[in-house]
Parts: structure tokens; sequence; C-alpha cells
């Protein structure tokens, strides 16, 4: 086989490896927002039967205060400084959403992988049968 078409075919498994690569940290982070999701989702669980108990309210990077939870009204940033008051059922709702959606979106991460499978096992073959 010549050099030049073992160089192209280096080039085309480096490629397929950086998609691959790039995919899987596509769907680590699909898969991280959906258990965020889901933890988030038990979290407002605990907020409706905690109504008059202490909790733990983040204030960021690991920094927690003890604050008293005299509501399970929610207040909820949609961006640009803007607030809106949400019901845990609304939340819920909101959150199955999103969730249905990253489970969409990791699908079609899936069948990317699956179509980039084929494409590295297609030109495997090629190249085994060009070095016959």
């Amino acid at each position: 086989m010549e050099k030049e078409k073992q160089q192209e075919f280096v080039f085309k498994l480096s490629m397929f490896e950086q998609q691959m690569n790039q995919l899987q940290e596509q769907m680590e982070a699909v898969e991280k927002g959906i258990n965020d999701l889901s933890s988030l989702n038990f979290s407002l669980d605990d907020i409706k039967n905690g109504v008059g108990k202490e909790v733990l309210s983040p204030l960021g990077k690991g920094i927690f205060v003890k604050a008293n939870l005299v509501s399970d009204d929610l207040t909820v940033d949609i961006g640009q400084g803007n607030f809106v008051k949400k019901t845990i059922p609304e939340i819920k709702e909101i959150i199955k959403e999103q969730t249905k959606k990253l489970i969409s979106v990791k699908k079609e991460l899936d069948e990317n992988l699956e179509r980039i499978n084929r494409e590295m096992t297609k030109t495997l073959e090629e190249f085994r049968k060009a070095s016959e």
C-alpha cells in the first residue's frame, strides 16, 4: 500500500477519534444535566415537606447558611436579572420538559456515535482490503 494512502487512513482514523471524543464529552454533559435535574426534582419534594424546618441554603461555591424554610413558593431566574414566582408543581413540569429535551439530545448523540462507529468500521475494512 502506498504511503500516501496509509497517511490518509491514519488521518481518517484520527478524525473519527476526535469526533467520538467530542461526542463522548457532550454525552457526559447531557447525562450530568439529567442527573442534576433529577436531583433538583427530589429536592423540591424535600422543600414541600420542609416548610417550617431549618435547612442549609447554598450561598455559592460550597458555602451554606442555615435558614428557616417559611414557604414553598419559589423564585426563578429567567435571565437578564428577571425573576418570577413559581410553584413546586410548575417547576416540576419545567424539569420534566428539560429532562425530555436532554434525553432527546442524548439519543441524537448516541445515533451520531453509532454512525461514526459504522464509518470507522467501513474505513478499517477498506484499509484491510487494500493492504492484502
